[in-house]
């Protein structure tokens, strides 16, 4: 099977530390992605700097929001704790260790109106033009029961299926900041 071969290569790429396979590649590139969606101002070469090196160099004089390099170097520790567990069942739990993985030191920890450690206690929306409605803070633990409950019904899992739960999970939007939570297609 494909896909376990690829879950099977990432794990023992991750432990080889060599630089251009498929682990560094998906690293860099899932980093870069989900950061930029979420406004981060870091390059593509910043991102697989920071990877390689832990370091970078600015390509311009613009700032760089500390937020930024601290979400990336946290984005790098959850894409490998997706593949600590990535064959546990998805679960609440696992949804907000992401979550707080991702957030690790960033100002939105701080801030107790994102509550991280837990769902949005704060209603949200997504988009400026095309609104879409969330799930209410007091309706997220519900949807989200709701959509695993779901998601765990399938015999077997094709990427529509992955599609389809990574669309309603953001739908419901169940933390109070920017999710950033990609990797749960790929449990």
């Amino acid at each position: 099977m494909l896909v376990e071969k690829i879950k099977n290569e990432l794990i023992a790429q991750r432990k080889s530390k060599f630089k251009g396979n498929i682990y560094h590649y998906s690293q860099v590139n899932f980093a870069y992605n989900s950061n930029k969606i979420e406004g981060s101002s870091l390059t593509e070469d910043e991102t697989e700097e920071i990877f390689t090196t832990d370091s970078f160099i600015p390509k311009s004089e613009d700032a760089i929001k500390l937020d930024d390099l601290i979400e990336m170097k946290n984005h790098f520790r959850l894409f490998d704790y997706t593949l600590d567990i990535i064959d546990e069942v998805l679960s609440k739990d696992i949804m907000i260790k992401m979550n707080m993985i991702l957030k690790r030191n960033t100002t939105d920890e701080e801030n107790p109106r994102y509550n991280v450690g837990g769902f949005k206690v704060v209603p949200n929306k997504i988009g400026l033009i095309n609104v879409i409605d969330t799930s209410s803070p007091e309706n997220v633990e519900k949807d989200i029961d709701n959509l695993l409950t779901e998601y765990h019904k399938l015999k077997k899992v094709t990427i529509e299926d992955i599609i389809e739960f990574h669309v309603r999970f953001e739908r419901i939007h169940p933390f109070g900041e920017r999710n950033g939570l990609g990797y749960l297609s790929y449990l």
